[in-house]
This record gives structure tokens, sequence and C-alpha cells, in this order.
């Protein structure tokens, strides 16, 4: 299979990268070569990393990169790839053009998805000529690891490419869990759910973050708790899911204001060095705010 995704940063240069490594030919694309060369850089990155922990032999990691290509031109990276995986910002505009314009140079048989956490994939469908052969695949961060992608099925996609979307999930070797199109989908509404009660506990002087993530941790087995995943998530993405959320499903997704004035400030989370935690390297070293003592 020929697979060609739009987007390379985190997410998409992610699926580039699973999919490679199951095998298919994977085009990665972007607006500028330097956007297409950090993806792949990236890519590498983590691979150098799995042959460090050997859990990729240096053999994979040197055909999955020889895989793997790079390209500005939308046209040239579409042309008679199986699948497109739209993978842009979490922007419901952005996407439609991006989609839209995607579906101009694809071929009559491939299959169009979007790489979304929480828009309505039948709102991203409604622009396309062919909403059948259009379906949501929704990866999670790091996609090199984890093993989920939730496919999500729109009013007008069809059977056919229900199934075309499974058999690539199952190739990559992720689990497919298949949800009609609703807000926030299976696990983003939940998992939103969860965060924003525990950002409202450190708004309310409840608890730190760590001891509220440490209760999640240890109390019901969360491999991470719900401030160290925003932090890792990115607060701004939170901000946005929970914005759309309480537009569609009501005022119990309203975002918290400690949220707000934390995107405002930058503290965007791990990417930006400071969300809840403080961070260096990739790892969280303490806590931000008034908790940073503690």
């Amino acid at each position: 299979m020929r697979v060609t995704v739009l987007g390379a940063g985190t997410m998409g240069h992610g699926i580039a990268q699973v999919s490679a490594m199951a095998g298919h030919e994977v085009v990665l694309r972007d607006l500028e070569e330097e956007l297409v060369s950090d993806g792949i850089n990236a890519i590498r990155t983590n691979l150098e990393g799995g042959v460090e922990r050997d859990k990729v032999s240096r053999e994979e990691m040197t055909a999955t990169l020889q895989r793997i290509s790079g390209e500005t031109d939308l046209e040239t990276a579409i042309d008679g790839s199986d699948l497109v995986v739209e993978a842009v910002p979490e922007k419901l505009d952005l996407k439609k053009s991006v989609l839209s314009e995607a579906e101009e140079f694809l071929d009559e048989s491939a299959v169009l998805a979007t790489n979304t956490s929480s828009l309505s994939v039948t709102d991203l469908a409604s622009t396309l000529e062919r909403p059948g052969q259009f379906v949501g695949l929704h990866f999670f961060n790091p996609v090199h690891i984890m093993p989920l992608v939730e496919v999500i099925i729109a009013e007008r996609t069809t059977a056919k490419t229900r199934k075309f979307a499974t058999d690539y999930v199952d190739s990559i070797e992720k689990t497919p869990v298949v949800v009609r199109d609703a807000p926030g989908f299976a696990s983003s509404r939940l998992g939103v759910a969860l965060s924003v009660e525990a950002i409202r506990m450190v708004e309310e002087g409840v608890a730190s973050p760590r001891d509220i993530d440490n209760a999640m941790e240890l109390g019901y087995n969360h491999p991470m708790g719900p401030l160290e995943l925003t932090d890792v998530v990115g607060l701004d993405v939170r901000l946005d899911i929970l914005e759309y959320l309480r537009e569609e499903l009501g005022e119990r997704f309203r975002p918290p204001q400690l949220l707000k004035r934390k995107v405002r400030a930058g503290k965007e989370g791990k990417k930006s060095g400071e969300g809840f935690y403080v961070w260096e390297d990739g790892e969280p070293i303490g806590m931000s705010g008034e908790w940073s003592e503690q």
C-alpha cells in the first residue's frame, strides 16, 4: 500500500513511521522542505531510540527510512496513493481546506482520512465530492507506542471504506475501535472529562498536580496521570477540544480559567517546557506555579 501523510508534525511523522514500519511505502508532505526534514529526522530519532532499547533492529530502522520519502508538492505527494491521511493542526477550517484540496488529486479508488481527536468527521466531509471514501482515523500520541486507533464512521462513510480503514489499522499492528461520529468520539470525550476535573481540583487547591496524578496512577492503575497527560497532549489542544465539546454538549465541558490562563501565558505543556509541570529533556522535573516548591 502507498500512504501519503499530510503534515509532518508530531502526529503526522508518527503516522508515517508506523506505516513505513509495517511495510507500506510512505510519502510525508508538508508546506516547506524544512518541515518535512524535521519530520523525517524525528522518525530517525525515534527509531534510533528503539534500536538502543532493543525494540527495533538496525536492519528494520534502515528499511523503514528507505520506505519514507518527503515532498512539498501536494499533487506529487498524493499521486498513486491508496490512502491519504490528513494530520494538520486541529482547526476545522484548516482541515476542510486541506482535505478539499487533497481530494482533487485523489485516485478514484483511494481513501481519504482525517486524524482528529474531536472534530466532527461528518462536518469535515461536508465539502468533499466523495464523502463515502472519507473516514476518521484518530491516532494517539506517541503514535509509535500507543496501540489504539479510533476509526470514526461519518454519516456517509461506506462499508467498503470502513473495512479498508480497519484493515489498514490492523496492518500497522494497532487495535481499531470503531465509533460513530459523535462529539469527542469515545476516547477524547472520556479522557477530557477526567482531565478537566483534575484541572478544577488544582484550581480549587484540593491537591497538587503530582498528588492528583499519583492518585490515578497508583489507585486506578493509569500509566500516566491526567495532568501529566494534559502536558504531553498540550494544554492548547485540551483547551480547543473543551471549547468544541462545550459548544456541542454543554457546560459540563466548560474550560477552567486556570487552563485558559496557562495557555495565554504560553505554558502549553511538554512542548513549551512548562504546563502543570516543568519539563526538561522531555521529562517532568518539577511542578509549575504555586506547587513548584512542594
